[in-house]
């Protein structure tokens, strides 16, 4: 059997919660359960298929122990579809930016890994054991399976997408490399929904771009940073409808949301930044933000 520890074993997240303090129950009271925690099924085939929902239900004794959510892709699908042909006038301001389609793809790992991309940004981000970081944007997760040894076994990591077939492909790998520590969820588009108060890092990495509303998503953001929490952006510096955002451009809507900007570094050998933002002051009212020119 492949299962090795107490979380592997599919004890329910309770359990382990008690020992790893507030923030881990906050994770289960928001319905969030470890891929790696498989069901009966995926203990005997654990390549068998996982299903994503749009909001991850918490465990209960009939749903199996630590088990993911039963609401098939199909499902996770029509809901979405349900969802946007419902969705209301935003109070948010208008962007007066162009969007870039929505990728799953950046380069490919082992090109991303010769520049040494995820140790330079882990380094910039100080990210290290025992926290509790966010991957927006996780794609095939190039930074998901590096965050989940780098915060250890008392860590968590969130991987989230708002494209059903990347999830469905990342969770398979999370379960076939048996990262232990990751969650993952379906996300909106202009909405993380992430659990409040719950994340020391928020990675959003060569994505911003894509992002159809920049201010009510960094609005319904910033609830889900710690205290000291801190909002990572790395992208290209060109214009948005190039798959990039200009420096100028990403500060001023950051700005506008109540973020402040604490680090900017130019990346090695690529013409991408590094950029750390920090809330501050309160979270204005949603008609009060200014828009931005690009």
């Amino acid at each position: 059997m492949w299962i090795r520890h107490p979380i592997r074993r599919g004890l329910p997240f309770s359990r382990e919660r008690e020992k790893e303090g507030p923030a881990a129950k906050l994770w289960e009271d928001e319905g969030l359960v470890l891929v790696a925690a498989s069901t009966p099924q995926q203990e005997e085939d654990p390549h068998l298929p996982i299903s994503a929902s749009l909001r991850w239900a918490p465990s209960s004794p009939a749903s199996g122990r630590g088990a993911i959510s039963r609401v098939s892709l199909l499902g996770a699908l029509l809901l979405a579809a349900c969802n946007q042909s419902a969705e209301k006038a935003s109070p948010f301001p208008e962007p007066h930016r162009p969007v870039s389609p929505v990728s799953s793809r950046y380069l490919n790992e082992d090109t991303r890994e010769s520049v040494g991309e995820f140790a330079t940004v882990a380094r910039l981000a100080d990210v290290h054991e025992r926290m509790s970081v966010a991957d927006i944007g996780a794609g095939g997760g190039y930074y998901t399976v590096r965050l989940s040894p780098l915060v250890g076994p008392k860590g968590r990591v969130l991987a989230e997408d708002i494209v059903p077939e990347t999830i469905r492909a990342l969770a398979q790998r999370i379960q076939r490399e048996r990262l232990d520590n990751v969650a993952i969820r379906l996300g909106e588009p202009n909405n993380p929904q992430l659990p409040a108060a719950s994340f020391d890092r928020v990675f959003l990495i060569h994505m911003y771009h894509e992002i159809a509303r920049p201010s009510e998503f960094l609005w319904n953001l910033r609830g889900a940073l710690k205290s000291d929490g801190r909002v990572i952006v790395v992208d290209a510096d060109r214009p948005t409808d190039r798959h990039g955002t200009p420096q100028r451009l990403l500060v001023c809507e950051f700005n506008a949301v109540g973020y402040g900007l604490t680090r900017f570094e130019r990346m090695p050998d690529s013409e991408s930044y590094f950029a750390q933002f920090e809330a501050r002051g309160p979270r204005p009212e949603p008609g009060d933000i200014p828009s931005c020119e690009p």
